[in-house]
């Protein structure tokens, strides 16, 4: 049986994941945590590298919502969704639009902040940010692609 926090696959095939977390370091740890969960869920296994991946993206991206993209009294929210041919796409968004995310250059260690976009990068197969869809913000998309089947 399934439970709620993980939805069955929509009629193309397709799985879905959303939810608000507090702008707090607690909520991206659990952010982290949820969408390993629900990759397991999906048939990614914990130690799968799809599950690996997307844990460490997520991780980069939640605490980048919390460090940069905190409006008091505003959560964050996380979307995880199976597309059709299997690849997932994590999305994070903060409802700060000013704060768009710059990698730093991978030698620029005097850098304040954009190293850990060096792990999305190199993680994700694509990546990028757009304007939050419902309301003021930003979403900082990844996406990474899998020829495994999601079980569902």
């Amino acid at each position: 049986m399934h439970t709620t926090l993980f939805p069955l696959p929509g009629p193309t095939g397709t799985n879905e994941f959303a939810m608000a977390f507090t702008s707090t370091p607690r909520g991206a740890r659990l952010a982290r945590r949820f969408v390993s969960h629900c990759l397991d869920a999906w048939g990614h296994p914990y130690d799968s590298e799809v599950n690996e991946a997307l844990t460490l993206i997520t991780a980069e991206l939640s605490a980048n919502a919390v460090r940069h993209g905190r409006v008091p009294g505003r959560d964050f929210h996380v979307r995880l969704t199976t597309e059709v041919g299997g690849e997932l796409r994590l999305e994070v968004s903060d409802t700060r639009a000013e704060r768009r995310p710059v990698v730093t250059a991978a030698g620029d260690l005097d850098a304040e902040s954009g190293r850990g976009l060096l792990l999305v990068t190199a993680l994700a197969d694509d990546w990028g940010v757009t304007d939050r869809r419902h309301g003021p913000g930003k979403t900082v998309w990844a996406s990474v692609r899998t020829t495994q089947t999601p079980a569902g």
